[in-house]
This record gives structure tokens, C-alpha cells and sequence, in this order.
């Protein structure tokens, strides 16, 4: 531990299936932290006494193996990077992502306008901002609804409440 500077500010943590589901409010904590060292297992992970001894936060990707825990690490960084300010050129583009709402993100288009015959929605390039707003608003419902109906389930659980508050 001398090595990185001491125990202050540090953070150890080993992708592995135990630990807790990542998910991008994990990726916001860990952001702010200022020493972050990411173990990473092989086949069947690492010796139980360096997690008992070093490891701080066990952190899962998901319900599935994966050859080494290289990949999981890569994804918890680069999932963490993005999110420290003067990374991207635009913190705002981090912060409008998916999962970083309520709702999975709407459709994105771009040029040329029309590709084989499927045209961006009209109210795309209407330049009637609020229009947009809603238009992208139900498209998010929409795909949230349909693709992810956890998330979906968890979005009208956050309305109702916010309902009952008022």
C-alpha cells in the first residue's frame, strides 16, 4: 500500500459475481474517488485472503462469466472515467446518457436525412424545441416500457410517489 501513496482516498475493488450489481449511481460514487485500483481475477477469480485482506468493494456486471476479469474491469472504468469532469469534452454529454434518468434514452438520428426510405421523424427537424422534447419523452417511455420493463416498473413506482408527495 505504500506503493500508491498510502490508504487514504483508496479504494480497492475486484469484478466479481458476488458482489454488488453495478449500475451507473455506483459509477457516480466511485467517480469521486481519488485512488481507485481494480483487481482483476482469472478462471475462477483470486485467493480468497487478498479480498479479505485488500479488496474493499466487490462489484458484479451481471448474471453471466466472462473468461477474466479484465473485461469487467475495463467496463467499471470506463463507466467511472467518463463521469470525472474535463474527461469528455462536454460533462453534460455523461450526465443526458442512458440510466443517468429514469428512462432509457430515446432514438438518435442522423445524416443524411432519409436512408433507404426511413426518413428522422419531421418533429426532429421542425426546430420546435418543445415538440422535440415531448416526442423524444414518449419515445423513451415507449422503449423503456418495451425493452426494459424493470426499469420500466421502477419509472412508475418513481412517478407514483412523486404524485403522492405533491
Amino acid at each position: 500500500m505504500e506503493n500508491v501513496g498510502g490508504t487514504d482516498g483508496l479504494r480497492i475493488v475486484y469484478p466479481s459475481p458476488q458482489g454488488q450489481t453495478w449500475s451507473h449511481e455506483l459509477a457516480i460514487e466511485n467517480s469521486s474517488v481519488k485512488k481507485l485500483i481494480v483487481i482483476c481475477g482469472h478462471y475462477k477469480g483470486i485467493d480468497e485472503r487478498v479480498i479479505e485482506k485488500y479488496v474493499s468493494h466487490e462489484y458484479s456486471i451481471g448474471d453471466f462469466v466472462v473468461t477474466s476479469g479484465e473485461i469487467p474491469g475495463m467496463i467499471l472504468i470506463d463507466s467511472i472515467v467518463r463521469l470525472i469532469p474535463g474527461v469528455l469534452n462536454k460533462i453534460d454529454s455523461a450526465m443526458s446518457d442512458t440510466f443517468s434518468g429514469d428512462l432509457l434514452d430515446a432514438p438518435h438520428y442522423t445524416q443524411p436525412r432519409e436512408i433507404d426510405g426511413m426518413a428522422v421523424p419531421d418533429v426532429l427537424i421542425s426546430g420546435h424545441h418543445k415538440k422535440i422534447e415531448e416526442w423524444r419523452k414518449a419515445r423513451q417511455e415507449e422503449r423503456t416500457k418495451e425493452r426494459r420493463p424493470d426499469i420500466w416498473k421502477h419509472y412508475l413506482k418513481l412517478n407514483e410517489s412523486e404524485k403522492s408527495d405533491e
